[in-house]
């Protein structure tokens, strides 16, 4: 009779307690363990274990990885477009994506968002496996990859007029200061300081330097989130989603930030932002044929945190 408590055998205990007892979101489980365990939505202890037992997991299963690839594809094209008023819904951008097909009632511009931000994301999961810095070059690839079908003669090129926040008035730095401050912000972010900060700050402070440099006339919101997402997926995390449902907190965050230079509300978005990412990726991996050979301790923590439920 095998041992119960070898690795090859946890995931399937796991399995067969949730088939039992009829659980369907491990999702949910691990939100409650979280809880369980007083370590609040805007706690980085969190992140550190949830990333802890994720690195358990590596290399991940392939499989694994295509789905997420996936699910991320559409969705943090979605949110991030919805984000900058785009109204194609998530179905919709779905469809675009997969089938090519235009859908009726919304502009060819919103619908070359969604391919622009597709090429944009297969791009920066190629630098994410490189190891060289991120430089003036690369921030601006991105950005002509989100804008070159729709307004070529922008993309990937600095503004050359002075603007500001058309909601709220505030005023960037002038065109002519720009290269001096790109600059910085590119020293800044390949130096040893901005890197030894927690991986999410880290983040998170790169994209608050450059949105509040604003380097482009359009797209910065979408550029800035997809190089924070390039920061993190080189740091293992996996791409985070700012919902489009915290649309006006994300604002009022930034507006925070820029106008008091209060950060702390976008850095709360931002951790909580990577802790759903998280708990969807393990809750993954938790049940995936895949994995079971894997020694994760993750497993027995989270049978152990269920059965002391009962």
């Amino acid at each position: 009779m095998p041992d119960l408590q070898t690795p090859s055998t946890r995931q399937a205990k796991l399995l067969t307690y949730l088939k039992h007892h009829r659980i369907w979101q491990v999702e949910d489980t691990l939100w409650q363990w979280l809880a369980a365990h007083s370590m609040p939505s805007n706690d980085l202890q969190s992140i550190n274990q949830l990333k802890t037992w994720l690195d358990a997991f590596r290399p991940l299963p392939a499989t694994v990885v295509a789905e997420l690839r996936q699910r991320y594809r559409v969705r943090f094209t979605y949110h991030s477009n919805a984000l900058e008023g785009n109204t194609l819904t998530q179905s919709e951008t779905e469809l675009v994506l997969t089938t090519g097909i235009t859908i009726g009632g919304k502009t060819l511009r919103e619908h070359l968002e969604v391919i622009g931000h597709q090429d944009a994301i297969a791009y920066i999961e190629t630098l994410a496996q490189q190891t060289t810095g991120i430089g003036e070059w690369e921030i601006r690839q991105i950005h002509s990859l989100i804008l070159r079908k729709i307004e070529p003669e922008e993309a990937g090129k600095y503004r050359t007029l002075d603007v500001q926040a058309a909601g709220t008035g505030y005023v960037y730095p002038p065109h002519y200061l720009l290269s001096e401050l790109m600059a910085d912000f590119v020293s800044w972010l390949n130096s040893g300081a901005a890197q030894s900060l927690h991986p999410v700050l880290y983040a998170a402070e790169a994209y608050y330097r450059f949105v509040s440099i604003h380097p482009f006339r359009d797209g910065n919101g979408r550029a800035g989130r997809l190089m924070m997402n390039l920061l993190l997926l080189r740091s293992g995390y996996p791409i985070i989603i700012i919902s489009a449902q915290n649309r006006q907190r994300y604002i009022e965050a930034l507006v925070q930030g820029q106008q008091l230079n209060q950060w702390d509300a976008f850095c709360e978005l931002m951790i909580e932002a990577t802790k759903t990412a998280l708990v969807e990726l393990l809750s993954v991996l938790a049940t995936a044929a895949e994995t079971q050979a894997k020694d994760a301790p993750f497993y027995q923590e989270l049978l152990d945190f269920l059965q002391s439920e009962v």
